[in-house]
């Protein structure tokens, strides 16, 4: 490609005039090539770039795929939930029947081949190459350096800053940090580059040879067992690219705000072999750079975006040689990770197996499709003509920084998993969702209702449990009942005012919708037994409504009355033998049980007894503990000894 003269590129940049030999052809008139004017298309009055609250917009008659486009259109977008729940139904309707995951991670005599390359911005307060201060949510165009839009005579300023949260997510990935590392340029022409090209860490990354350990709690395919070892080739600091919308009529438009925003690219070994892992190493990454407070936000909100390389062969190929690769662009949840894999290694195991040739390409992928689709052909090396970048000198990274960075880590993931499981007794599950959810802050909000809650119930004069029990309720709640108030908030179709959505959960673990000390309160009393679990549950949803200021719980309890009165232990074995009159059928299970011809306890029917119990006893006055306490005596001391002298 010709070098482009100055005079295009600035008619380009300032009014969105592209020349017709070019790439691609203006087909609506734009303003003349004497009028100065701003981003929006506006006169400006004098020389100086003035910032507007709007993108720039380009009118074009092709629409080439692009990393950083966003499609929209002049409906509204249908939720996701909606979308994934219709393309479901098509599919369905189709005659395709999609299999399950863990049934799709081999095809007999075929191998798979992924690499991965995780994007992520860093959690900065400047852009890599400029003073401008990056954007978050803030109006196009109001975050912009001259040299963010290559300006004539504007040098990049490498921000020392940036290296700090670099640094500390390479350490995290156990990456080696090189002494000195250098910038490059790869060369490219769209409209969301200004410059032509990409700063980015080819030849000289500052951190290489890491790895991540995957266990199986973490969701690897079962293929790969109990832990997967997944190298990591390096680490490099690059700039990103402006964010471009596509609206109707083929018209784009651009917000420069994102330009030189510093990012990562993590690129792994070639080493994944089945989807799920790929998906496990995308959402692990994930935990890790939030942990270390490097990523600004995860893969669902634009903060990371993930780019994977697949390739089939055959297990008998005596070649050994991997197979050609293809490279699928832009995933943005650990969904489509997985079901992008599985469709392009279908796709390329298919295409061999008619004899055709795979082709290296770039390709791309839609939520709920069933196939990957071609963007363009795959660029290498030399269509990107990298070479250094003649304006930055090397960056030399101190062992002091490094040691002090080490030092400082903080908690890693698999560390706080296991201290989870292990000191409060929560499954791997419900350790790996408290961590995650929020961007990581959910794991702090439950160590906030933890501490208050000891507080309490040292301020009552308990003495704060040695076991777990505690920790477990206050994890669930934090986990699956305040989950249930998202989901009910978020699939309500009210249209009033009190319904929220979400939340609005802070990085230190706060929320102004339940504050930590509401919930703390709220558990302080269903453990000391003095509410019920149902009247907790109506406490909180009060408090998420916003019906009880923080720190007005118990004196709301005392204004409504709801203060639990619990049977006494008679009354509660009266109740038992109300509920068991004409459940012999249930009794003869727990005889089995005792007489050794069932293995496991039939605490199903206990609780179904239970259930029974509270809903026959006076309102509010039942508490499911006190019942299956009670409940489960009698069993075993009087009916059990009953139906044994009866046989």
């Amino acid at each position: 490609m010709p070098r482009i003269p100055t005079v295009e590129l600035s008619r380009y940049l300032l009014t969105g005039h592209i020349a017709s030999p070019g790439c691609l052809r203006a087909r609506a008139a734009l303003p003349g090539k004497n009028t100065r004017v701003a981003l929006g298309g506006a006169p400006l009055p004098s020389r100086q770039l003035q910032p507007r609250q709007h993108a720039c917009h380009l009118t074009t008659e092709t629409s080439p795929a692009n990393p950083s486009t966003t499609t929209s259109s002049p409906a509204a977008a249908a939720p996701f939930r909606k979308q994934l729940k219709e393309q479901a139904k098509a599919l369905k309707k189709s005659g395709h029947k999609k299999k399950k995951s863990s049934d799709n991670q081999t095809v007999p005599g075929w191998e798979l081949t992924v690499g991965i390359e995780i994007h992520a911005q860093l959690n900065t307060a400047h852009k890599l190459f400029s003073p401008a201060t990056t954007p978050f949510n803030d109006p196009p165009n109001t975050h912009v350096a001259p040299f963010d839009l290559a300006l004539p005579g504007s040098q990049p300023l490498f921000q020392p800053a940036t290296l700090i949260p670099a640094v500390r997510a390479a350490l995290a990935l156990n990456c080696s940090i090189q002494p000195v590392s250098r910038f490059d340029r790869k060369h490219y022409f769209h409209w969301d580059q200004p410059s032509g090209y990409q700063i980015t860490q080819f030849y000289e990354p500052f951190a290489k040879d890491g790895f991540i350990t995957l266990y199986a709690r973490d969701g690897i395919a079962a293929e790969d067992g109990e832990e997967i070892k997944v190298g990591i080739k390096q680490v490099q600091m690059e700039q990103d690219t402006a964010k471009t919308t596509a609206q109707p009529g083929d018209v784009q438009w651009l917000d420069f705000n994102r330009v030189g925003v510093p990012l990562i690219e993590i690129i792994t070994l070639p080493e994944i072999h089945h989807p799920a892992t790929a998906a496990a190493l995308v959402r692990k990454v994930q935990m890790v750079l939030a942990s270390v407070d490097a990523c600004v936000s995860g893969l669902e909100e634009g903060g990371l975006r993930a780019d994977v390389n697949v390739s089939v062969r055959r297990m008998d190929d005596p070649s050994g040689k991997l197979g050609t690769r293809t490279e699928i662009k832009n995933l943005s949840s650990f969904k489509a990770v997985e079901d992008a894999i599985i469709a392009e290694r279908d796709r390329q195991i298919k295409l061999l197996e008619e004899g055709g040739e795979v082709k290296g390409e770039t390709r791309g992928w839609s939520l709920g499709s069933t196939e990957t689709r071609r963007l363009r052909g795959k660029e290498g090396e030399v269509d990107y003509r990298y070479m250094p970048d003649p304006d930055l000198g090397p960056v030399v990274i101190g062992e002091d920084l490094v040691a002090r960075l080490r030092e400082t880590m903080g908690v890693l993931p698999d560390q706080e998993a296991d201290q989870l499981m292990e000191r409060y007794n929560l499954s791997a599950k419900d350790a790996l969702s408290l961590m995650s959810l929020d961007g990581g802050a959910r794991i702090q909000y439950f160590y906030n209702v933890l501490d208050s809650l000891e507080e309490r119930l040292v301020a009552d004069g308990q003495a704060v449990p040695e076991g777990a029990e505690h920790a477990t309720l206050a994890a669930n709640w934090c986990l699956h009942e305040l989950g249930k108030l998202t989901d009910s908030a978020s699939s309500s179709t009210s249209s009033d005012t009190d319904v929220l959505e979400g939340l609005a959960m802070t990085p230190l673990g706060e929320s102004p919708l339940v504050p930590s000390s509401s919930l703390a309160a709220i558990l302080h009393h269903l453990y000391s037994r003095t509410i019920t679990a149902k009247v907790a549950k109506d406490l909180l949803w009060a408090v998420y409504r916003g019906e009880i200021p923080e720190g007005g719980t118990t004196s709301y309890i005392d204004t409504h009355g709801l203060w639990f009165k619990e049977l006494p232990e008679e009354e509660y074995a009266k109740l038992v033998d109300e509920v068991i009159q004409g459940e012999e059928k249930i009794l003869g299970e727990f005889l089995r049980w005792k007489q050794g011809k069932m293995k496991a306890y039939p605490q199903g029917k206990l609780m179904f007894l239970v259930g029974k119990m509270m809903r026959g006893g006076p309102e509010g006055r039942v508490e499911a503990a006190g019942a299956e306490r009670v409940l489960r005596r009698r069993i075993e001391e009087v009916y059990l000894p009953e139906l044994e002298k009866g046989e």
